[in-house]
């Protein structure tokens, strides 16, 4: 499955009716969420048919298409399985109980209530609200792509303007030529990440740069009059700059991780919980504008389309350890440097880099320090890489 997303360029009436059929998704998500709470063993068909239900009831919730309302409907399910998966999981802290929706800013529509035009520049939704024609602006072309391939449009309102991404259901895979490289790599907040051959990529650090702008356009809100048009305007110029805060560190993890991938075949990273991590307020901001797990998510993606192994590892002692002889050698956050008594002296960022790396070929039944450096075969890979990638193999099934 992948997503285009295309802005929507229409007039400021057919906007206003894009959000009525935003605001009837969540009205629609909301009552059957209520009728959960109220109902017990409810299934899925049972909310479809509160969907039919309530289309009768309301009228203007009957304008809005029929698979967009079960859409809605699925919104609900879902949060409700993912708060009973956690509990069961055992999930530490809150498990996520379903709560109503007050600020929604998209609807899905599934194969009906829209239309393409022949060309495939503008969209038309063609149920009760009749919101009329946009055109889609954008870099990708669906002409690659057959109608019914196209399994769902999302609306999205955001700060700029509104957008419709196309869910297509393709398979994505990109063809490269092996390196032969396997690396670990280290994330932190002086380097975004630092990898087993001590290379480096600086943080970029997207909203401390953008924080000065952010605070001034913060106060422009507070100093405007509650609820005068005034500021909304301010409302929305924050939001636009927050937005391309946003966009700036998805960026960048995209192109961060790509370019992890096609240098390598194998790829170890250490599997952070931050969620746990943000709980100290010293770290919290810096942690989040890291984006680490972005990063993680899309070396994971980028992975299965390019056809690399991408293992997580857990993060435990990789910095305190010694990556030569493996005596642990506590530190402090403040300490950057990695001093063993063995006479190992690195940046604690590589070091952890290194251990990562050692901690996933021993989990394959390889010892690092006994396989020294090793020839490129007549493939254009190392034994290295081939003992990693075999033994890896069997280790996942």
């Amino acid at each position: 499955m992948i997503v285009l997303e295309f802005k929507l360029k229409g007039k400021s009436q057919q906007y206003r009716i894009v959000d009525e059929m935003i605001r009837t998704a969540q009205f629609i998500r909301n009552k059957a969420l209520r009728y959960w709470m109220d109902n017990q063993n409810v299934k899925l068909s049972d909310l479809y048919k509160q969907c039919a239900v309530l289309a009768k009831e309301f009228e203007w919730a009957g304008k809005l298409n029929s698979m967009a309302r079960q859409a809605s409907a699925e919104r609900a399910i879902f949060a409700i399985q993912r708060f009973f998966a956690n509990c069961k999981a055992n999930k530490p802290g809150k498990k996520g109980y379903p709560r109503f929706k007050k600020g929604t800013r998209s609807v899905e529509y599934k194969t009906s209530g829209w239309k393409l035009s022949p060309d495939k520049r503008s969209l038309t939704f063609t149920d009760g609200f009749a919101a009329g024609t946009f055109k889609l602006v954008g870099s990708r072309d669906l002409h690659f792509y057959a109608p019914d391939e196209i399994k769902r449009v999302r609306v999205i309102g955001r700060a700029d303007g509104y957008y419709a991404q196309f869910c297509i259901s393709v398979e994505r895979t990109e063809e490269v030529i092996p390196t032969g490289k396997a690396i670990g790599i280290d994330v932190g907040l002086n380097h975004f990440l630092t990898d087993s051959t001590g290379a480096t990529v600086s943080n970029p650090r997207h909203l401390r740069k953008s924080e000065k702008g952010l605070k001034r356009a913060q106060k422009r809100v507070s100093s405007k009059k509650k609820g005068s048009a005034n500021q909304k305007k301010a409302i929305n110029r924050l939001g636009r700059k927050h937005l391309k805060v946003s966009r700036q560190r998805k960026d960048f993890a995209i192109k961060t991780a790509l370019c992890v991938v096609k240098s390598s075949d194998f790829v170890a990273y250490e599997d952070l919980q931050v969620r746990n991590m943000v709980k100290n307020h010293k770290l919290a901001k810096s942690i989040s504008d890291a984006a680490w797990s972005q990063f993680a998510r899309w070396l994971q993606y980028l992975g299965k389309v390019y056809g690399k192994t991408v293992v997580a590892v857990a993060p435990q002692y990789t910095s305190q350890d010694c990556s030569t002889c493996g005596n642990t050698v506590k530190k402090s956050l403040s300490v950057r440097t990695h001093i063993c008594g063995c006479g190992t002296v690195l940046d604690r960022d590589h070091n952890a880099a290194l251990n990562i790396l050692a901690k996933v070929l021993r989990q394959a039944g390889i010892n690092l320090n006994t396989l020294g450096h090793r020839e490129i075969n007549a493939w254009g890979q190392s034994d290295l890489y081939s003992l990693v990638v075999t033994s890896m193999s069997k280790l996942t099934g």
